[in-house]
């Protein structure tokens, strides 16, 4: 039997409603039809991808993952495209709202192990964003998802649904209106709602939260075919955008988390070196992932964080120092490098203090390499065109004081080292800068 009649067997027999139950929207109803993307390979596979990278390191029950995540972003498009047309009958098609809810649950189809973390050409031979996997996916002949997808909804909304990714006007002499892309994908898109909902709910960072069904209910269409939300819902979208900033600050800013994301890159950027050297043996999924420059849609879908995950006990003990160090954190949460601990450090004082700290760090039998740094952009809301507009055409930053704070960007750079020098080191540091930017916090 051939992998397509497989396919279309499992379509025969698994016809049928599901409810899912989710631990943020509680019960999810999902069509017949919807439930065959949801039950193929490809989407399955997002059970095995987690959210938040590697921020569970800081946040022990942030082990959610982008199955639970994609789940929540069509559900939320469905209640907003329903929302829509109840409130503007004949602003949405019901194949435009079906097609909504599908282009929301599939928009993280291509996301690789460990999510945007390993989105670099550090670790991938062949480096690919998760949008372009995600569409090559999504367009293969010989991925279970993309069989399906043309089965369910045919050549031509099919083509539809990709050009609604792609942010096009029309497609097939039909128009797409700009606020079916701007549900799926804008700065109060569902994708943002429901990822900053439950990020906070498994984090269990305490930082207020918003209200996203009023959020929704104070959406609407414009005559030019764009969101806007309605005065009364003012105070629900600072809320959003407070959270938001919130949880880049706490969570996914947090020093940890930063030194762990750049741990885990240089392990497998080490291992990638390793066995290109042919001094590293590696499962097949793995030399696919850092070698094979022609990886393939195939192969790259059977790439998962376990695969990763797998192999760093073993490399914890491997003869190569560089790359058991960095395995060896990782899987013990021992002997992590420590920030420098002064405010406001900025990308431009790191790069005075980093060559007068070197000589510390060498003298104490460290490299160069064990000064790990990492740069930390913030800016809570960007008004762009179409950015968050209100019903009086214009951005919510000019109705908000408080959204116009988090306009303001910040940066911050951070500077790890062996925690046997960061004394010293930063002593140096704080002789070098600003007395003004060099004191040391109280605790």
């Amino acid at each position: 039997m051939q992998r397509k009649d497989l396919i279309l067997d499992a379509k025969a027999t698994n016809m049928r409603d599901r409810v899912i139950r989710d631990e943020i929207h509680r019960d999810i109803f999902v069509p017949a039809h919807i439930a065959r993307l949801i039950d193929t390979r490809e989407f399955q596979r997002l059970r095995n991808i987690q959210q938040l990278a590697t921020c569970h390191y800081v946040f022990p029950a942030a082990t959610h993952n982008r199955f639970s995540h994609s789940l929540g972003a069509y559900h939320l498009a469905r209640v907003l495209c329903d929302h829509l047309s109840d409130s503007q009958p004949g602003i949405i098609s019901p194949e435009d709202s079906e097609l909504v809810s599908i282009a929301a649950l599939l928009h993280d189809i291509g996301h690789p192990p460990f999510s945007h973390l390993l989105e670099t050409d550090k670790v991938f031979a062949n480096f690919q964003s998760h949008e372009d996997w995600g569409r090559m996916i999504l367009e293969s002949e010989d991925t279970e998802i993309g069989i399906a997808i043309r089965e369910t909804l045919g050549e031509e909304r099919t083509g539809r649904l990709f050009a609604l990714y792609s942010g096009q006007s029309e497609f097939a002499g039909k128009s797409i209106a700009p606020f079916l892309k701007e549900i799926v994908s804008s700065q109060l898109d569902v994708d943002r709602m429901d990822y900053m909902i439950r990020d906070q709910a498994n984090s269990g960072a305490q930082i207020g939260g918003f209200d996203s069904a009023r959020v929704i209910r104070a959406l609407r269409v414009d005559e030019t075919g764009h969101l806007y939300a309605k005065n009364w819902g003012l105070p629900a979208i600072e809320a959003y955008l407070v959270t938001r900033y919130h949880l880049y600050n706490q969570v996914y800013f947090h020093k940890v988390n930063q030194l762990t994301q750049e741990y885990l890159v240089r392990v497998l950027a080490r291992a990638k070196n390793l066995a290109n050297e042919n001094k590293l043996n590696l499962s097949e999924s793995l030399e696919n992932m850092l070698c094979n420059p022609s990886l393939s849609v195939q192969q790259y879908v059977r790439l998962t964080d376990a695969d990763i995950n797998g192999v760093l006990m073993d490399w914890a003990d491997h003869e190569d120092i560089i790359l058991s160090g960095y395995a060896k954190r990782l899987v013990s949460r021992r002997d992590y490098h420590k920030s420098i601990r002064i405010g406001e450090l900025t990308a431009e004082m790191s790069s005075v203090v980093i060559p007068k700290i070197l000589p510390v760090v060498e003298s104490a039998g460290f490299s160069s390499s064990d000064i790990i740094t990492a740069s930390i952009r913030k800016k809570g809301y960007m008004p762009y065109s179409q950015g968050i507009m209100l019903e009086d055409g214009r951005d919510v930053v000019e109705h908000s004081s408080l959204i116009q704070s988090l306009t303001l960007a910040s940066e911050q750079a951070l500077i790890f080292i062996p925690e046997v020098v960061r004394d010293k080191c930063e002593k140096i540091a704080r002789e070098v800068i600003k007395p003004s930017q060099s004191r040391l916090p109280t605790s």
